[in-house]
């Protein structure tokens, strides 16, 4: 079985005979040609899966070749072969997307290096990566059993998050495996919250991890304080490893700090986002300040007064910080932040709330098309890149990176791909989230979900005396008995939030600063 069938392109390919046996026992076809005219028809027969192309020929030069073989064949790597060591010259062919650059004279093993890189490269990386994960399922395993605090929760979900790309990117076949590992985290992950989420709520304790309402306290205040103007973009329903994803794109860009929160319960976005904003749990918010507040059963928007609450906090600190707040629904309004940015730099404070990805993933519920678009966990991380990369958020950071704002980005909470359904029952006023339900008599299974009887130990609103808060845990999300498997049927594999999972709850913090050069 052949390795691969090459063409190599060289007026003196006479004096190349021992490279060429070399390769021809490595399993290699190789076609050879001594100038342009010949190479380009060959191209024109067969597809080749690799050209290594001689930058100095009589005739047409090795960059004009390089033309009309892309031309032909766009899809094969061709790969540079010259003597010539002009920086010109490379600049030339680098920008021709080239696969690589090799300098006379060379040796077969790096021939053979550049063909592993362009050809193989794929298949060496599954193979690698898989046995890699592999060699660290069985620690991983030991560390996910060994978490006793947030930190050790946010090391392991780091972990997760990092094998899930270099899985999903190398194709592998390990991907199964390592969503039963995943399950398995989340389903300790949810016993260590309902172990301990209320002491931290009520107590206020030092061991407590960053939450919600002490973002502004503890993260943003303390980079005014140090003379910085800070912008922040608060990205709704974004994961940990769509930042991943997206940070590859700007960290040519930005010197980036990253860490992980914690969102507060429930993690939906009239929720935690408020209490970002607010710095107060959502109890305090609708006792202090009730025109701000909007109840779970009433039909207005929960999140028309966050500039408003941006403004309680600062003056409840009794500071002075000038701040701007936008919200970006659509490309109009992006459009309308970028004119305006020149003169955003006289306040101390802006904050862009960004909706694409919480829109996409309401979309991807109700419209079968999206769903096929984003039909895997992969697919919808590369959507999410595919809308950065032509969305104002890819202009608004090319500005930020070349100012001297301190850039904060981060969200209010993360989703997850539900897939276990769990009955409930629940009277009419109840409501619609299929992760978190509150409401008077819901009937359920204990064991299946984290229950709060008592809201006001969590700071939570409640709508009746009676009422109280439960909470879906792992990927599993709530249906109603009344047409149970038409709801099933649409509802699953969808994402959501507003309960309890690592996806949902460990959410990307990151400041940056613009890279200077």
């Amino acid at each position: 079985m052949s390795n691969g069938l090459l063409l190599w392109v060289d007026d003196e390919i006479e004096l190349l005979n021992a490279h060429i046996i070399f390769l021809e026992k490595k399993g290699y076809e190789v076609v050879t040609v001594s100038n342009a005219p010949d190479a380009i028809d060959q191209c024109r027969q067969q597809t080749f899966d690799l050209v290594l192309l001689d930058e100095q020929m009589p005739g047409l030069s090795g960059l004009e070749t390089l033309q009309q073989i892309k031309e032909i064949q766009p899809a094969t790597p061709v790969v540079m072969v010259t003597k010539s060591e002009e920086e010109n010259i490379m600049d030339q062919a680098i920008g021709s997307k080239i696969a690589d650059y090799l300098i006379k004279p060379v040796n077969p093993n790096q021939i053979l290096l550049t063909l592993k890189k362009n050809i193989h490269r794929r298949e060496i990386v599954t193979e690698v990566t898989q046995t890699s994960y592999q060699q660290q399922y069985q620690q991983l395993a030991m560390e996910i059993s060994d978490c006793r605090t947030f930190d050790d929760w946010k090391d392991v979900y780091k972990k997760l998050v990092r094998w899930e790309l270099e899985l999903s990117s190398a194709d592998s076949n390990m991907t199964e495996m390592l969503n039963m590992q995943k399950e398995e985290a989340n389903n300790g992950f949810g016993k260590f919250i309902a172990k301990n989420y209320l002491g931290w709520i009520k107590n206020n304790n030092e061991g407590r991890p960053l939450i919600s309402p002490e973002i502004f306290k503890r993260k943003i205040f303390p980079e005014i304080d140090k003379g910085n103007k800070v912008f922040l973009i608060v990205v709704d329903n974004f994961r940990y490893d769509q930042w991943r994803v997206l940070s590859q794109e700007i960290g040519d860009m930005f010197d980036i700090d990253e860490d992980l929160y914690l969102s507060i319960l429930p993690t939906a976005t009239q929720y935690a986002r408020n209490a970002i904003f607010s710095g107060l749990m959502p109890l305090q918010i609708s006792k202090m300040y009730p025109d701000l507040w909007v109840d779970e059963d009433e039909e207005e928007g929960k999140n028309l007064n966050e500039g408003p609450l941006i403004g309680t906090q600062i003056d409840r600190f009794r500071r002075h910080d000038k701040y701007s707040y936008h919200k970006i629904n659509d490309s109009s309004a992006g459009e309308k932040l970028l004119k305006e940015f020149n003169n955003l730099h006289q306040n101390d404070l802006n904050v862009v709330v960004i909706n694409f990805i919480d829109m996409l993933s309401h979309a991807r519920t109700e419209m079968k098309m999206v769903r096929e678009l984003a039909n895997n966990e992969s697919a919808y991380r590369s959507i999410t890149l595919s809308w950065f990369r032509h969305s104002v958020l890819s202009d608004l950071f090319r500005l930020l990176a070349q100012s001297d704002y301190e850039v904060i980005i981060t969200t209010d909470h993360g989703s997850i791909r539900a897939t276990q359904p769990l009955k409930i029952i629940g009277d009419r006023n109840t409501n619609t989230n299929l992760r978190y339900k509150l409401g008077k008599n819901l009937s359920y299974n204990a064991k299946d979900v984290f229950a709060i009887h008592n809201p006001a130990e969590a700071q939570l609103p409640s709508p009746n005396i009676s009422t109280s808060y439960v909470f879906a845990m792992g990927d599993s999300f709530f249906a109603y008995p009344n047409n149970y498997n038409y709801y099933v049927s649409y509802y699953k594999d969808t994402f959501q939030h507003g309960g309890i999972s690592m996806e949902e709850m460990i959410i990307p913090l990151i400041t940056m600063k613009g890279r200077k050069r």
